[in-house]
């Protein structure tokens, strides 16, 4: 078992991925404890799906009937150049490019098929990418990639939080490879401290209700009531709190070609995002992630942090 877990570790990188760890398959007791307090203090706002499948969501072998290992994959998101600056309008650096939901699925689809010549066909495999009840962000601690930071995001010591994770569920019994990591933040408090609206109420702990992130994509009522100005031009999505974060700087640009941004996208500025239409918004994102908000949502994004 260990010499396949090392190997499966191994493979994935040279595949490209970042980072790979194998965890056994295992009811997740303390987090899903914290997951339920926060449930329960209603900080989850309209993200209903999260109050779904809470059981499976805490034990994947629930999910998935004869689930004994995960393996886990981060994969870098981190751009060459940022679209917008300054008070500009700007878009969360996950949504540049292609959906990552299918460029990390098709990946390891790869990374499954390299598994089954070491297994043998193997039944009962699941790949799961930010699309079904699983807590991504515990898995990966638990296979050692990293700790969760005072934001509430995944961070590896040494590069950074700008990550995609994703799973494979497996139904054979592998060694495990790493160990969870505890948080490392020290006094640090500068994610807090940037959050313009307050969001981050205190460390580990996100009021998803005031967080833009949430406003600006899975929020689909109007926005009155908020103050556009707290918005510092972001129309979907937020990275305020991973930008302020000490250990991004050692995040380096991504190198998938699938994420890089188009030359139209970058080449937009304020004035174009006021006048955009629905043609223009679905070439600009007709295979994007953008498309979770929509013409519709975008543009009352726009709207919105215009009268800032």
């Amino acid at each position: 078992m260990d010499s396949l877990s090392n190997w499966i570790v191994t493979e994935a990188q040279q595949m490209g991925f970042d980072a790979c760890g194998v965890a056994r398959a295992m009811a997740l007791e303390q987090e899903s404890a914290n997951m339920e307090q926060w449930l329960e203090a209603e900080h989850e706002g309209e993200m209903g799906y999260l109050t779904r499948n809470r059981e499976k969501r805490y034990d994947p072998r629930l999910l998935v009937e004869g689930t004994k290992s995960i393996v886990t994959i981060l994969y870098n998101y981190f751009p060459k150049q940022p679209i917008g600056d300054g008070e500009h309008y700007k878009i969360a650096k996950y949504a540049y490019g292609t959906d990552y939901h299918d460029v990390l699925k098709r990946k390891m689809r790869q990374l499954l098929e390299r598994i089954e010549t070491q297994t043998g066909k193997l039944e009962g495999t699941r790949i799961f990418v930010d699309s079904a009840p699983v807590l991504d962000r515990a898995w990966a601690v638990r296979c050692g990639l990293g700790f969760i930071g005072k934001n509430t995001t995944l961070i590896h010591p040494k590069k950074g939080s700008f990550f995609f994770i994703g799973h494979l569920f497996l139904p054979v019994e592998l060694a495990e490879t790493g160990s969870p990591m505890s948080n490392r933040c020290g006094h640090c408090t500068r994610c807090i401290d940037a959050c313009p609206t307050g969001a981050l109420e205190a460390p580990f702990h996100i009021d998803a209700r005031k967080c833009i992130s949430y406003l600006t994509i899975e929020y689909k009522g109007p926005l009155d009531g908020h103050d556009p100005s707290q918005f510092k031009g972001w129309m979907y999505g937020c990275d305020i709190c991973q930008d302020m974060c000490p250990y991004n700087r050692f995040a380096l640009p991504n190198l998938e070609p699938e994420f890089q941004p188009s030359e139209q996208l970058l080449a937009m500025k304020d004035e174009d995002w006021k006048h955009l239409d629905e043609a223009l918004f679905e070439t600009l994102f007709k295979r994007s992630a953008m498309q979770r908000a929509g013409f519709a949502g975008l543009k009352r994004n726009i709207e919105f942090i215009s009268k800032g």
